[in-house]
C-alpha cells in the first residue's frame, strides 16, 4: 500500500496526505491508475484523471507540483442568486466540467442592489475571459432587450445561455422541456384521481414560466377536455420562491384545487406551508408537485414529489457548446451554428407529497422516492 509518491515503499503518514488505496477507493479505480495520474504519466482517460484528482482533493491531499498546469483561460459564469439550491448545483457541475477542459471558472452572482448582469459582463471582459455562460439570466426575460447579447457576438466573445430562449439571440441555448414537465406532473395527478389541479409558477414574462403554463394548459385539455380559457383560470403567476408559492396556493385553494403543480421546489414548499396553515394535510387533502429536484428536497416533510431537471447533462452540454466555439475561433474556423436550442427531457420523481384524491376510486399509491419510469411521460434525462 503506497503513499502519494513515486516510491511505494515510503510509509504513508497522515501529514503527508491520503494513501493510494484510499484515493483509489474514493475514485473507484486501481491503485496503479492513481499512481499514473499522480506521477503525470500518460495512458489515463481524461475523465478518469479528473476522478482521481477529485478524490485527492476530497480526501485532503495536496496535488504534486508537476500536476499544476497553467489555466487555458478564464470563463465567466453568471448566476442570478445562490439561495435557490438548484443554482449552486448548476454552478458546481459547470465549474467541474470547465476544469476538466483546463479552464478556470469565475463565478459571478447577481445580488439585490449589487452589480447587474451587464456590469458583470463588462467586468469579465475587462479581465479577458475566454467565454461566458449565463444561467437564468436576462435572456430568459422576454421583455428585455436582446441587443446586449448581439454586442457580445460582435465582439467575438463566445457565450452560452442556460434556461431561457430568445429568437433574436444567435447563440447556443440549453433548456429543460418545461412544457413536458407540466404535462407529466398533470398526468401523474390525474392518474391519482385529481380533477381540479392548479399551477403556481413565476412571472409570465419569463420564458420557462410561460412554457410551463403552456404545457399545463395543454395537459388539462388532454386529460379533462378543458378549453384554454378554462384551464388558464387555474394558473397563478407569482414571484419565484417560497413566498410566491404560498401566495399562489391561497388563491388556488380558494378555487377548490386538490392538487398544485409548481414552477420550482421552493414554490412547492410555499404551497405546503399554505395548506398546513389551513389545517390541510399534505398529501391526504392536497397533493403538491415541485420542479427541479434540488439536493435536499427528498428530505422535506413530506418528501417532495417533483419533476427533476437533468442538471448534470445540461451543464455538460453548455460547457461542450462553449468549448466547441472557443476552439473553432482559436483555429480560425467559422464557429458552429449558434442559433441552436438543446432541449433536455425532465423526469418525474414520485415521493410523499402526492397521493390519491380522497374519495377517488382506484388502487392506492406507494411513493418510491425514485424516478418512476412506469408513469407516462417520465422519461429522459431539463429551472424555473
Amino acid at each position: 500500500m503506497g503513499s502519494v509518491t513515486d516510491h511505494p515503499d515510503v510509509p504513508p503518514a497522515g501529514a503527508n496526505g491520503p494513501r493510494l488505496a484510499h484515493i483509489a477507493a474514493q475514485a473507484q479505480v486501481s491503485e496503479a491508475t492513481v499512481s499514473r495520474v499522480l506521477n503525470g504519466r500518460a495512458g489515463v482517460a481524461r475523465g478518469t484523471r479528473q476522478r482521481v484528482l477529485a478524490a485527492l482533493d476530497l480526501l485532503g491531499g495536496e496535488r504534486p507540483v508537476r500536476l499544476r498546469r497553467a489555466s487555458a483561460g478564464l470563463v465567466g459564469l453568471i448566476v442570478p442568486e445562490l439561495t435557490n439550491p438548484i443554482f449552486p448545483a448548476f454552478a458546481q457541475l459547470i465549474e467541474q466540467a470547465l476544469a476538466g477542459h483546463g479552464y478556470t471558472p469565475v463565478l459571478c452572482t447577481q445580488l439585490p442592489g449589487g452589480a447587474t448582469e451587464d456590469e458583470l459582463v463588462e467586468q469579465l471582459e475587462a479581465r479577458g475571459v475566454t467565454g461566458i455562460i449565463f444561467l437564468s439570466g436576462l435572456h430568459s426575460d422576454s421583455t428585455t432587450d436582446p441587443a446586449r447579447y448581439t454586442r457580445l457576438t460582435d465582439r467575438a466573445v463566445p457565450y452560452v445561455l442556460i434556461n431561457g430562449y430568445h429568437e433574436g439571440v444567435a447563440a447556443p441555448f440549453v433548456s429543460p422541456d418545461d412544457r413536458a414537465a407540466s404535462r407529466m406532473a398533470v398526468r401523474h395527478l390525474a392518474e391519482l384521481g385529481h380533477r381540479t389541479i392548479g399551477l403556481a409558477v413565476g412571472p409570465a414574462r419569463y420564458v420557462p414560466s410561460r412554457r410551463k403554463a403552456e404545457g399545463f394548459v395543454a395537459a388539462l385539455k388532454e386529460e379533462f377536455g378543458l378549453r384554454r380559457g378554462q384551464a388558464e383560470l387555474l394558473v397563478r403567476h407569482t414571484l419565484f420562491g417560497v413566498e410566491g408559492g404560498h401566495a399562489a396556493a391561497v388563491s388556488l385553494l380558494d378555487a377548490g384545487c386538490t392538487a398544485v403543480v409548481c414552477g420550482s421546489d421552493l414554490m412547492a414548499l410555499g404551497v405546503v406551508r399554505a395548506a398546513r396553515q389551513r389545517g390541510l394535510d399534505v398529501p391526504a387533502r392536497i397533493s403538491v408537485v415541485g420542479f427541479d429536484d434540488s439536493q435536499l428536497i427528498a428530505f422535506t416533510d413530506p418528501p417532495l414529489t417533483t419533476v427533476r431537471q437533468p442538471v448534470r447533462a445540461m451543464a455538460s452540454a453548455a460547457v461542450d457548446a462553449l468549448i466547441e466555439e472557443i476552439r473553432a475561433r482559436a483555429d480560425g474556423e467559422r464557429p458552429p451554428d449558434r442559433h441552436t436550442e438543446f432541449v433536455f427531457q425532465p423526469e418525474l420523481v414520485v415521493r410523499g407529497s402526492t397521493a390519491r384524491r380522497q374519495g377517488s376510486p382506484g388502487p392506492g399509491y406507494v411513493p418510491s422516492g425514485e424516478p418512476s419510469s412506469q408513469l407516462p411521460g417520465a422519461s429522459g434525462s431539463g429551472l424555473r
